[in-house]
């Protein structure tokens, strides 16, 4: 069934006895009014010509308004038919009154991070959040449309994020990258059309560039394990990293979250945090060694194995995510104090913990081993990886050319 809209003078007077002019809108027999915001006594209301009369004196105003207001609506009408196959005059109504088009960046933006807050999701809602806010800062304008995010803007927001904040490439393609999902949000929404989305081939393009990954080598572990002039938290720190190291550079996340409940029959078992996969290792002795220092700060069976998430309060995952977070920020600020101890120049950090691994293992474990120890979900991913750690066969081939 079709849907008509029209100009109306609805019978439904205020205290003053006069009527309101309307679009009346209407599909499958289930009618739906829009008021433009004047009302007229009924002797002005011309029932055949649907216009007010010229006797009324702003006769010629408020037909230009309807005539306006009708056009509108069946410009709407048009365009929520091409994106969708069915619309209700209720729909139509909310469109014209509170038009897609007009919802601005921010608004989308803000939805999408009360969203990742209602989720839990606070680690990426600390993150998304920043960048959100660097794109509102540089664009400086609360009201601006996904139909003004173009290619000129964003390279002139990557350029913005190079020099006046200094950012790495791949934390400019990391804010691009977030814009990129909002723009996707608004285009499923219908508040943009996909003919202006400026991503993709021969428009703006994310990929990531190469990092270099530096790990230590075994002297430099050693030199780690062989300290002993530590203070209580440079001691935790290395505790901690080492934790990490000898399990193939376990997330720092995961090794704060370990509990004494996740240890049994000489093996860890956890659920990873970045992919909630369930994962099972046994306990390499030098382990055990650093889990007898700490049992004697045990109190039940489901505390934390390390300090820094003693006090956090399960039920609030706001104070979780936040002792979390600066127990990271904690242990490598300790961090830096060992390496200067150790002799070591390298920046010692939680992350360097698993390429040190990578670093050491190099081509002496199978690739599909690694990729379990790693726990990645492609071995595409352990082969890119381990790449930057095996340089065996190219060193030999060097050598077999220059050595003459």
């Amino acid at each position: 069934m079709g849907s008509s809209i029209k100009i109306t003078l609805r019978k439904k007077a205020n205290k003053q006895g006069h009527f309101p002019l309307a679009v009346r809108i209407t599909k499958d027999r289930k009618t739906n009014y829009l008021y433009i915001g004047h009302y007229i006594d009924a002797k002005y209301w011309d029932k055949e010509k649907l216009e007010v009369r010229k006797s009324h004196p702003n006769s010629q105003r408020l037909n230009n308004l309807l005539v306006q207001k009708l056009a509108e609506a069946n410009q709407t009408r048009i365009d929520l038919q091409t994106r969708k196959n069915d619309i209700s005059s209720k729909q139509i109504k909310k469109e014209i009154a509170n038009p897609l088009s007009k919802t601005s960046f921010k608004e989308i933006a803000d939805q999408y991070l009360e969203g990742l807050e209602k989720t839990n999701k606070l680690q990426r809602l600390s993150s998304d959040k920043a960048r959100i806010g660097h794109f509102i800062r540089f664009v400086n304008n609360e009201e601006l449309s996904f139909q003004e995010i173009d290619e000129t803007l964003l390279r002139r927001f990557s350029l913005y994020l190079k020099s006046t904040r200094n950012l790495s490439q791949r934390s400019v393609v990391n804010n691009l990258i977030v814009l990129r999902t909002l723009f996707n949000k608004a285009i499923r929404l219908g508040i943009v059309d996909q003919k202006q989305y400026p991503f993709g081939a021969h428009k703006i393009s994310l990929k990531f560039p190469e990092t270099k990954k530096v790990g230590l080598n075994i002297e430099e572990i050693q030199s780690i394990e062989a300290l002993d002039d530590l203070s209580k938290q440079e001691f935790n720190a290395r505790s901690i990293w080492l934790f990490s190291f000898y399990l193939a550079g376990m997330r720092v996340g995961d090794v704060l979250q370990i509990k004494w409940n996740n240890i049994y029959d000489g093996r860890l078992h956890y659920r990873m945090g970045k992919n909630n996969k369930l994962l099972s290792f046994k306990l390499p002795d030098k382990i055990n060694g650093i889990l007898k220092v700490y049992e004697k700060d045990k109190r039940f069976d489901d505390d934390f194995v390390f300090p820094e998430m003693k006090t956090a309060n399960l039920k609030n995952p706001k104070d979780y995510f936040k002792k979390l977070k600066n127990g990271n920020r904690k242990v490598n600020k300790y961090l830096g104090k060992i390496a200067e101890k150790a002799g070591i120049t390298k920046k010692l950090t939680m992350h360097i913990a698993r390429h040190s691994f990578g670093n050491i293992a190099g081509d002496k474990i199978p690739i599909q081993m690694l990729q379990k120890l790693y726990r990645h979900s492609s071995v595409t991913t352990t082969i890119n990886y381990q790449a930057n750690f095996m340089h065996r066969d190219t060193d030999n081939a060097l050598e077999k050319v220059i050595n003459f």
